[in-house]
């Protein structure tokens, strides 16, 4: 299966370790979910960038060499009074990898993104850059943790890195050099984000000029004018209220794509949403220690379910991807509500967390 940067980040930051942060940082959970959601593929967007450039992949290397084992260690930091020395020491690396401007202008473009503070956001990245870094590290091994193998990785990762950064986020850093390296694959995803709304606006003045027309030809014949503006006014009520509200388009506009995402005779799209949608029902009937019980076949089945769908999603284009992202980002603050429901019953969590806490990791891997 092919390398997926931005996924084996997302793998390791889940659900229950994004929580940990947001509470180490004093931030609202759903808040962190979202900035890391954007932070993640921006980070590694600017890193792909260092290593295009002369020298570049070498401090990238020399700085994944730095963090070999940072993973190992960042949980057992959280909580503990030393997460303020690893966003400092974080920050500390990004601002000698991006430099200080393009490090600024991803905190605030993260920050303005999610809803959080220039501050907060900021420290926010600098927690992210050891397990970034960490990450690559990890992934390739003390032998190519050098600038050949570092340019190679970065460079393969374009694709994945754009069509993982979040819709209109790229529009945030389109003033900075943050998204140069990923070439038409950056603009094809940024593109994305504003010819919804384009669109959305052409469609508007195309009914509102026919409802115009519509009106002064029937006005000149008689005062049955009414009987053809009010269908058009409503008309272009109904497309203003639809395309004023375009995180629930996205997700319609997923669920409707749904069909197009079939590898190896697996209808992805319909796995996903059936897999979501008997997962929400199952949490919705746990009540005691013993519906816990009952439930325990039913997230199984869930949970290999999603390792079927986990198993082709190396074989999905960059842009099925996208979808996929779509379909499932929307539902999980319900999910983690849900979860976080769940397992505060007195005696559940010893009998689902493991199940729970593979289920996210699953789910945090396909919203990626």
């Amino acid at each position: 299966m092919a390398i997926n940067l931005v996924s084996l980040v997302m793998q390791f930051l889940t659900p229950d370790m994004i929580g940990r942060i947001a509470s180490a940082l004093g931030l609202d959970r759903n808040n962190t979910q979202t900035a890391i959601g954007a932070a993640v593929p921006g980070l590694l967007a600017g890193l792909s960038g260092l290593a295009a450039q002369p020298g570049g992949a070498q401090r990238v290397a020399e700085a994944a060499r730095q963090q070999t084992g940072a993973l190992g260690n960042f949980a057992s930091m959280l909580g503990t009074g030393s997460q303020t020395s690893l966003a400092e020491k974080g920050s500390q690396m990004l601002s000698s990898l991006l430099g200080g401007r393009d490090q600024t202008a991803l905190a605030g473009a993260v920050g303005k993104y999610a809803g959080l503070g220039q501050n907060a956001s900021g420290s926010l990245l600098g927690m992210l850059a050891p397990v970034v870094m960490g990450t690559i590290a990890k992934e390739q091994g003390p032998r190519s943790l050098d600038a050949g193998g570092i340019a190679s990785l970065l460079a393969s990762q374009k694709d994945s890195i754009a069509a993982a950064l979040p819709s209109g986020f790229g529009n945030m850093l389109s003033g900075t050099a943050l998204l140069d390296s990923l070439g038409g694959a950056a603009r094809t995803a940024t593109a994305a984000g504003s010819g919804a709304a384009r669109a959305a606006a052409t469609t508007v003045r195309t009914v509102g000029d026919t409802g115009r027309r519509a009106a002064d030809a029937a006005s000149s014949r008689s005062l049955n004018w009414l009987y053809w503006l009010i269908p058009v006014l409503a008309i272009l009520g109904l497309l203003i209220w639809l395309f004023g509200r375009p995180e629930e388009q996205a997700v319609q506009q997923g669920v409707t794509t749904t069909q197009s995402l079939t590898v190896g005779g697996l209808d992805v799209g319909r796995q996903v949403t059936d897999s979501i949608a008997s997962l929400r029902t199952t949490l919705g009937g746990i009540t005691d220690v013993a519906s816990a019980r009952a439930a325990v076949p039913k997230l199984q089945d869930v949970t290999a379910q999603l390792d079927k769908v986990g198993g082709v999603v190396g074989q999905l284009s960059a842009q099925q991807r996208t979808v996929l992202a779509g379909l499932v980002n929307p539902v999980m603050p319900t999910l983690n509500q849900l979860f976080d429901k769940v397992l505060a019953i007195p005696g559940v969590a010893e009998v689902l967390k493991p199940t729970i806490d593979a289920l996210k990791a699953k789910l945090a891997m396909l919203a990626a």
